[in-house]
C-alpha cells in the first residue's frame, strides 16, 4: 500500500507540539512498518528538514513548488494542486496530520487529525478572521475526510458535539509521546548553556498563547521568591507576544528568575526535564499535553491542571491545581509535590511502537473501503 503525507504546513521549530508529533510518528513508520510505502509531500523550505527519511526503503520525498513559510500561498497551493500531484504516485491514502484538509477532485481517501476546537472554547484568543477561518476548515475536514482522528475522548466527544455527522468516522488515537529515557554524556554542559544547574530550577514546556496561563505560573514563581530567594523558572516553546510576556516579567519584577529559551531541540529538552526540581503544566486547555508526560516518563513530579483531557491523558498520575488561576493553591501543591519521591511513570499506550500500529491499522482500513 502506498500512504502519501501532506508535510507542505510545518514550519520547522514553530509549530510546536504538532511538529513533534508527526516527527515522532514518522520515525514510527519508517522503523515499524515494512510492509507500505510512504510518500512525503514538503514544501521547497522544509524539505531539508525531511531528508534523513529517504535513508528508509519505505520512504521516498516528493518536493513541491511551494514555500511553507508563505502560509496563505501555501495554503492556496494545497488547495488547488496537492491533490493532483498526489494522484501522480497513486497512493492508496492520504494522511494530513491536521485540521486543514485541502479540497479534492480525485476519488482518493483522505485521513486527517484535528487535534482540538480551542477557538469555539475560547473565542477572544483569535481574530475574527482566524476564527471564521478554523471553523469552515473543521467543518469541511469532517464533512470530507474518510476518517478523522483526534488525540483524546475529551476532543471525541468536542467533535461529535459539534459536528455529529462525524459519528462513525471519528477515531481516537494518542500523540506518541518519546522522550529519550537514557543519561545524556552532554548533560553538565547543556545544563551550564542554560545557566541552571541541577535540581535548581522549575521547568516548563509552552508557547505564550493565552491559554496556556503563563500570566499564572509567573505570579507563582513571584509568590515563590519570599520563601525562594532564588527560585528559577525555565521555559521552553515558541509563539505568542513576547513583549506582553517581558512587560509582566518587569511588572512582578521576576526578570532575573525566568529564562525563556525559546525552541529547543528534543536532546536538550529531555535533559532539561530530567534535571528540574519539579514540572510546571498551567494549562487550561489542551487536544493532548505531551510535556506532562513527557516529564513523568523522565521520572519527575508534575504540578498540572486538569482542564480538558489533562487529567484522563495524564492518567490522575500528576499532582492537580482545581482552580487553575489560583496562586495559593499552586504554590501549596509545588510544596506538596516537592515531599514526594521521585518516580518514573510508564504510559504503555503513549509509545513510538503502539500509537504506530494504530495509525497504521486505521490508515490500511481506509484506503480498502
Amino acid at each position: 500500500m502506498i500512504i502519501g503525507i501532506d508535510l507542505l504546513w510545518l514550519r520547522p521549530g514553530i509549530v510546536g507540539g504538532t511538529e513533534s508529533f508527526i516527527r515522532n510518528l514518522m520515525n514510527g513508520f519508517a522503523m515499524y512498518d515494512t510492509e507500505d510505502e510512504f510518500v512525503l509531500f514538503a514544501a521547497s523550505d522544509n524539505a531539508e528538514s525531511f531528508k534523513e527519511y529517504e535513508a528508509y526503503p519505505n520512504m521516498s520525498l516528493c518536493i513541491c513548488d511551494v514555500e511553507c513559510k508563505k502560509v496563505a500561498n501555501r495554503i492556496l497551493w494545497e488547495n488547488r494542486k496537492l491533490d493532483k500531484v498526489a494522484s501522480g504516485y497513486k497512493p492508496d491514502v492520504m494522511f494530513i496530520p491536521v485540521y486543514s484538509k485541502p479540497r479534492s477532485t480525485s476519488k482518493l481517501p483522505y485521513v486527517s487529525v484535528i487535534h482540538d476546537l480551542q477557538a469555539l472554547h475560547y473565542p477572544a484568543f483569535f481574530s475574527r478572521g482566524k476564527r471564521l477561518f478554523l471553523e469552515s476548515r473543521w467543518k469541511y475536514t469532517c464533512k470530507t475526510s474518510k476518517a478523522v482522528v483526534t488525540d483524546s475522548n475529551y476532543c471525541k466527544k468536542d467533535l461529535l458535539k459539534r459536528y455529529p455527522f462525524t459519528e462513525g468516522k471519528v477515531h481516537v488515537l494518542p500523540v506518541p509521546v518519546c522522550p529519550v529515557l537514557d543519561k545524556n554524556e552532554r548533560e553538565e554542559e547543556i545544563l551550564d548553556s542554560m545557566k541552571v544547574k541541577k535540581g535548581e530550577y522549575y521547568y516548563c514546556v509552552s508557547s505564550l498563547l493565552p491559554h496556556k496561563n503563563l500570566n499564572t505560573l509567573l505570579k507563582v514563581i513571584s509568590a515563590l521568591k519570599k520563601t525562594e530567594p532564588d527560585v528559577k523558572l525555565l521555559l521552553s516553546g515558541v509563539g505568542g507576544n513576547t513583549k506582553e510576556f517581558d512587560e509582566t516579567l518587569k511588572t512582578l519584577g521576576i526578570e532575573e528568575h525566568v529564562i525563556s529559551t525559546g525552541y529547543v531541540s528534543g536532546e536538550k529538552r529531555d535533559v532539561l526535564y530530567r534535571n528540574c526540581k519539579l514540572f510546571l503544566f498551567p494549562s487550561i486547555f489542551e487536544g493532548f499535553g505531551m510535556p506532562p508526560i513527557e516529564a513523568m516518563m523522565l521520572g519527575k513530579r508534575v504540578v498540572m491542571t486538569k482542564e480538558t483531557c489533562l487529567s484522563e491523558i495524564t492518567k490522575n498520575k500528576a499532582v492537580y491545581v482545581n482552580e487553575p488561576y489560583n496562586v495559593g493553591e499552586w504554590v501549596d501543591k509545588i510544596k506538596y509535590a516537592q515531599a514526594l519521591d521521585e518516580c518514573k511513570e510508564s504510559f504503555e499506550e503513549y509509545s513510538l511502537k503502539q500509537v504506530t500500529d494504530g495509525y497504521v491499522r486505521l490508515l490500511r482500513r481506509t484506503a480498502q473501503r
